[in-house]
């Protein structure tokens, strides 16, 4: 094992679902694995597409200012589309993606069923090595990160993400996770800049954000730039590398788990919000890890 790999089994939970009710029996508290910072890793959970779904699967049907297709279920508005007269074949799509997705929380996160909100689903068409090269360093998902939004701070509210290869080729999606939560913050956190409340009053009032960003906001976005920024880390810190096959499926709170996207294309993504309050072990949470570690609140 290479100095830098972190042990497979302490990042990432393999559990044995084929459908999305799940309803294989499992030994397995996957609530408690992902709370930990683990990734749920499903194998055999594959979301099947028809024959005029997989029509969909070209780089072409995004909008060129886009990163993505997104779907917002609540309020059934789709936006990223380039292509006229492929929006509803498309936002049919991710519905039933999102339903599944339902189906699949209501049988293994029980615990969170009335709390997730604000669903966003993603259909990724583009190759992510296309991506890579057409943005900063601060948008390039191959290194290792963890989520944050720079436009909509969420106070600490989790970010779980649920992940599924449609790959129509057989093309792995390449993944490297990093160390625990906790290890990574006090490996970060001296370096981050100062929160700055004036500063955070400022970019609300120009509108660079939706709101203020809170002390959490601020450091969440900071460590998601300090990561992206040193090569050193990216190359030696503590990893371990997952390929995703087609078919496959996966989950975790991606503010929580360090994570890099390294190759692969044409992915369905559904994320939820979730508060603190709703974990089972809240301080596991990134906010109650930092306020830990620097004895007062963030939010």
């Amino acid at each position: 094992m290479p100095e830098n790999e972190i042990n497979r089994e302490s990042a990432i939970v393999t559990l044995p679902y084929q459908d999305w009710s799940a309803t294989s029996p499992s030994s397995i508290d996957a609530v408690a694995a992902l709370e930990q910072g683990k990734v749920l890793f499903f194998p055999h959970l594959a979301f099947n597409l028809t024959e005029a779904e997989k029509t969909l699967l070209t780089p072409e049907l995004v909008d060129p200012k886009r990163k993505n297709i997104s779907y917002q279920p609540e309020q059934q508005k789709l936006t990223g589309v380039a292509i006229e007269g492929k929006h509803e074949a498309v936002q049919k799509l991710l519905a039933r993606h999102h339903r599944a997705c339902q189906a699949l929380v209501l049988s293994i996160l029980p615990e969170y069923r009335h709390t997730l909100h604000t669903p966003t689903n993603s259909l990724r068409l583009h190759p992510i090595s296309a991506w890579k090269a057409s943005n900063s360093w601060r948008k390039d998902d191959t290194r290792l990160h963890v989520d944050a939004f720079p436009s909509r701070p969420n106070y600490g509210e989790r970010i779980l993400r649920i992940f599924t290869n449609i790959n129509p080729a057989g093309e792995n999606r390449h993944w490297r996770v990093g160390e625990p939560f906790p290890e990574l913050a006090q490996r970060f956190l001296p370096r981050l800049g100062r929160y700055s409340p004036f500063i955070s009053w400022l970019q609300d009032k120009v509108g660079i954000t939706k709101t203020r960003r809170s002390h959490y906001d601020h450091l969440m976005l900071q460590m998601h730039d300090a990561m992206k920024a040193d090569l050193e880390y990216q190359k030696n810190g503590p990893q371990q590398a997952i390929e995703f096959p087609p078919g496959s499926s996966w989950i975790c709170f991606s503010d929580q788990t360090p994570h890099a996207a390294m190759s692969g294309q044409f992915m369905l993504e559904q994320t939820f919000l979730l508060p603190v309050a709703a974990m089972k072990t809240p301080q596991n949470s990134p906010l109650k890890v930092l306020e830990a570690l620097l004895h007062k609140p963030l939010i």
